[in-house]
């Protein structure tokens, strides 16, 4: 007798992209880079497709744009109706969610999908994820808890050779990890040494908020995530603001965005907080008390790298913890960051552009899983 498996294999065939998913990959890494601006955009695209012929007769980049705006992911700009070339469109909500995801996709792309909001600390005790291991049942424990297999086999253990019974001694509950939220505050760096030396290097800090704000909302539905950027002054931004970052024409305020990070955590109930900051320069900007600044770039600044200690230690009072990814590779860059490091108990990473998203990510994972004292 023959059996059939209902297991059926074959061969594998690539999906095939139509003109428009073709196009609109590329165009997604472009809208990123150009800080959302569509004219821009859309002028690489034609420069891109003139050199490498993406395009052909049966569909060109007009006929990508025609699609964008009856697939909506374009509108006309307020006061302008568009010619149809590129002229006057901007993003609409669903093409930023989109670039979200599709920063999401290619940072953390090796990602598996867990339950909604479910996170764990060190410490175990009532929740609904289970450690693997057994305790003796105490009151109040829920019935549904315990371990029935291995109750009876302590009550046998117990008994021995005599006649069975189950008493309270035996009961055991499989323990479980207690479940933890998170405030996050990402501090972005907007400073003008963010393009300095023909180096991006905002667009992949952007691309990784972008993921990070991605997977907080769509994984960890209950932790939160505050987005600021620091130049000379800090200024807390919304999630739909993130693929129109731009660098300005600015010093370093860090002082201001630790100010406003803290101030944005103080707020939150929630018992675990932690800022994240994406910088590659120095602080050289202090906003003093009359409104004035007070910048000086040459060198590390005594009264300014004072004020980011004490930021620190402030930070520390308040059990936040600050982790800094710093881009820059200077020495004496790495060194202040090192004792900025020592006066939070933070954390510190020196890294180049390559890899960041990855380990902000291992970093947000691993803090999920221990109570932060």
């Amino acid at each position: 007798m023959k059996f059939k498996s209902g297991i059926h294999f074959t061969k594998h065939v690539p999906k095939t992209l139509t003109p428009f998913e073709r196009l609109f990959e590329i165009f997604k890494e472009l809208i990123t880079h150009t800080s959302g601006d569509f004219d821009e955009a859309i002028e690489w695209l034609r420069e891109l497709d003139e050199e490498y012929q993406l395009t052909d007769e049966n569909y060109t980049v007009d006929d990508f744009i025609e699609d964008l705006k009856q697939k909506a992911y374009i509108q006309p700009k307020s006061g302008k109706g568009g010619d149809g070339k590129g002229e006057g469109f901007a993003l609409t909500p669903k093409t930023e969610k989109l670039l979200r995801e599709h920063a999401l996709k290619q940072i953390f792309g090796n990602l598996k999908k867990t339950s909604s909001g479910d996170h764990k600390t060190k410490s175990t005790g009532s929740g609904q994820e289970n450690t693997g291991e057994f305790k003796a049942y105490q009151f109040g424990d829920p019935l549904e808890k315990i371990a029935i297999t291995e109750s009876i086999k302590n009550a046998q253990i117990r008994n021995a050779m005599g006649d069975f019974n189950l008493q309270d001694q035996d009961l055991v509950v499989e323990d479980s990890f207690f479940k933890t939220q998170m405030s996050t505050v990402l501090m972005i760096d907007i400073s003008h040494s963010m393009i300095l030396y023909g180096e991006d290097r905002i667009t992949p800090a952007k691309k990784v908020a972008m993921a990070l704000a991605e997977l907080i909302t769509t994984r960890y539905p209950k932790d939160t995530l505050d987005l600021l950027v620091f130049g000379n002054d800090a200024t807390q931004i919304l999630l739909k603001d993130l693929p129109y970052l731009e660098v300005g024409p600015y010093h370093t305020n860090t002082v201001a965005g630790l100010e406003l990070a803290m101030d944005l955590l103080r707020r939150k109930k929630n018992t675990n907080k932690q800022i994240f900051m994406i910088t590659d320069g120095k602080p050289s900007c202090l906003k003093l008390p009359d409104g004035t600044y007070y910048k000086n770039s040459v060198g590390l600044d005594e009264m300014i790298v004072e004020k980011c200690y004490n930021m620190a230690r402030q930070a520390k009072k308040l059990h936040i913890p600050i982790t800094t990814f710093m881009i820059a590779q200077d020495p004496y860059l790495q060194q202040f960051i090192r004792t900025f490091t020592e006066a939070n108990r933070g954390k510190a990473f020196f890294t180049g552009l390559k890899g960041l998203g990855e380990m902000i990510f291992e970093d947000y994972e691993k803090n999920r899983k221990k109570r932060l004292e």
